[in-house]
């Protein structure tokens, strides 16, 4: 689907709002559906976001240390072409459907529905030319408190093979109190499953500089969805406690890693959903992440009803932003979401949206630091 780039100034321009948060806009390259725009949003304490409308990518995200050092924390490239060629769906907003919908099937109201295979059997975070390969049209907004970019399209009915004609609106913001924010609206015409995220792929010592294992990690979740060995959730809700994925209280995310688990084995380490414990819809506390050398903490909040934690598990050496590798367990991904394969799930939230109503979810990643 070609989304037609709504342009606001020919090459580049600067805006500022009245919290000295400030936006810069730039070209980032072409693109098979056009060229691609890069929007850098920055506050006065030194944190900045930059964010192209191709596929809705977060390419850089710079945070202060506990020094007042800045590092990108966000993996990813450095050229336009890398991400179009990169099938890891680094800083990537992701639907209609993220995560896996096993056997790349489900049926609405007796209507059965295929998928894209692209992960094995499965369909995996929405096919093979999902929200991740779409330009993106773009408006600027900001308010009293924030500043950043609206990203708006349209899927057609039957991209991919969902049904129903949806609109989709993505919100980027930045806080001048180092909050990154994600706000999700979408709207269909006919029953389809709507499950948006974004695929940041985060090390809190700066992308690229070792692994995440020494990061202290909690989760707000006393229960997790296993898998199969296709990496299905089988349907049970699973207790974490007595387990590798016990993280309610803070845990080094490599002191089990290694363990003998056979939910680690069929993951190569973790890339689980955990059940979040507070109420649904509402914005509540998902998961902590400190790393001790640089004192940064990332807070992440949300109204969605599970998060998954991806440890990098498949990462292989390939190189991204100034050359540096990635490596396996070089980065983690905390990704806000309904619970994988929840259309062939009825035990599970229900993640279809209907005619009339309206998809409205928010994430929240803050970040401070700690001596």
């Amino acid at each position: 689907m070609k989304q037609i780039f709504l342009v606001f100034f020919s090459l580049y321009f600067i805006a500022c709002n009245s919290n000295n948060l400030k936006i810069e806009e730039s070209n980032f390259g072409n693109t098979p559906e056009g060229e691609a725009k890069l929007f850098t949003i920055s506050n006065a304490n030194g944190m900045s976001l930059s964010v192209t409308n191709y596929g809705g990518i977060v390419t850089s995200l710079l945070v202060p240390d506990k020094n007042g050092k800045l590092d990108d924390l966000v993996q990813g490239f450095d050229k336009i072409e890398d991400y179009i060629e990169d099938g890891s769906y680094q800083g990537a907003l992701i639907g209609r459907y993220a995560n896996r919908i096993g056997e790349a099937k489900f049926a609405i109201d007796g209507n059965t529905y295929e998928l894209e295979k692209n992960n094995g059997p499965n369909s995996l975070h929405g096919g093979i030319n999902a929200f991740n390969k779409k330009l993106w049209t773009v408006e600027i907004i900001e308010d009293e408190e924030t500043l950043g970019v609206e990203l708006m399209g349209i899927s057609p009915d039957g991209e991919e093979g969902f049904p129903g004609n949806l609109k989709i609106w993505v919100r980027y913001l930045l806080t001048e109190d180092n909050e990154f924010i994600i706000e999700y609206d979408a709207e269909t015409d006919k029953a389809t499953p709507v499950n948006l995220t974004n695929h940041c792929y985060w090390n809190l010592k700066g992308a690229g500089n070792g692994d995440i294992l020494d990061h202290e990690l909690m989760i707000n979740g006393e229960f997790y969805t296993p898998v199969d060995s296709n990496l299905i959730p089988t349907g049970r809700f699973e207790s974490v406690l007595e387990s590798p994925f016990d993280f309610t209280e803070a845990m080094l995310i490599g002191e089990r890693i290694s363990d003998e688990h056979p939910q680690l084995a069929y993951g190569n380490g973790y890339d689980h959903n955990f059940v979040l414990t507070e109420e649904k819809d509402e914005l509540v506390l998902a998961a902590m992440v400190h790393e001790e050398s640089s004192g940064r903490v990332m807070t992440v909040m949300t109204t969605k009803p599970g998060i998954q934690l991806y440890t990098g598990n498949f990462l292989d050496g390939s190189k991204g932003k100034e050359g540096k590798a990635y490596h396996k367990h070089g980065a983690f991904c905390l990704e806000t979401q309904h619970y994988p394969d929840t259309p062939n799930k009825p035990q599970f939230p229900s993640c279809i949206l209907h005619k009339g109503e309206k998809y409205e979810t928010t994430t929240i990643y803050a970040f401070s630091t700690i001596e």
